[in-house]
C-alpha cells in the first residue's frame, strides 16, 4: 500500500486547514495510508526537524510526499538523500527569497543537488500560480525547468492557502498513478 504524507507550510495552523482534510478523506477512498499531522517547529519549519521527523513518520520508497510551501522545500530536500516514490510541490521555491526567517530553516544554506532530488523518485507533480503573494513565479518556473516537473500553472490560486478542495491536484495524482 501507498503511504502519502502531507507536508505543510511554515506557520501552518494543523491536519485540520485548508485542503488537507478533504485531500486526507479522498486519498483514504483511494486506499491509502495517510499522514496527516502537525509538524514540528512549525513556525520556522527547519530544516534540522523536519528532515528526520519525515523519516520517523517512515518517508521511504512506497512514498509520496505532497509539500506545501516550506513543505514543498522540505520535500525537494528530502528527496535529495532518500529515495520516494514521487513527491507533489505546491508553490515551491528555491531561494530564501531574502526573508530572515526562510534564511533561518537551513534549507538554502547550501547547493541544490537537483539531479538527485529528479532520480530519487519515480515522478514529481508541481502546482504553481502566477498571483502567488509570497513566492514569484520565477522561483516556481525555474524549480519546474530544472527538475522537469509535471507543471500546473494558475493565475488566480494565490499561495494555495485559501480552498476547501484541491481537484486538480487528486486529479493529477491519479493520472500519474493509472500508468
Amino acid at each position: 500500500m501507498k503511504k502519502v504524507i502531507i507536508v505543510p507550510g511554515n506557520g501552518d495552523d494543523g491536519p485540520d486547514e485548508r485542503w488537507r482534510p478533504w485531500l486526507t478523506t479522498e486519498f483514504e477512498k483511494l486506499s491509502f495510508s495517510v499522514v496527516n499531522v502537525r509538524f514540528p517547529d512549525p513556525m520556522l519549519a527547519r530544516r534540522e526537524y523536519w528532515l528526520p521527523y519525515l523519516a520517523e513518520l517512515g518517508a521511504d520508497e512506497s512514498t509520496i510526499l505532497v509539500g506545501h510551501s516550506s513543505g514543498a522545500v522540505a520535500s525537494m530536500r528530502y528527496a535529495e538523500k532518500q529515495k520516494i516514490f514521487g513527491s507533489v510541490l505546491v508553490g515551491a521555491c528555491y531561494t530564501d527569497l531574502g526573508i530572515e526567517t526562510e534564511k533561518l530553516s537551513g534549507y538554502f544554506s547550501d547547493p541544490w543537488d537537483w539531479k538527485t532530488i529528479k532520480n530519487n523518485q519515480n515522478w514529481i507533480i508541481q502546482f504553481a500560480s502566477t498571483d502567488d503573494p509570497f513566492i514569484p513565479i520565477e522561483e516556481m518556473r525555474f524549480v519546474r525547468d530544472m527538475l522537469a516537473t509535471e507543471y500546473y500553472e494558475f493565475t488566480d490560486r494565490g499561495h494555495f492557502n485559501t480552498e476547501k478542495e484541491f481537484t486538480e491536484l487528486l486529479s493529477a495524482l491519479k493520472q500519474k498513478l493509472a500508468k
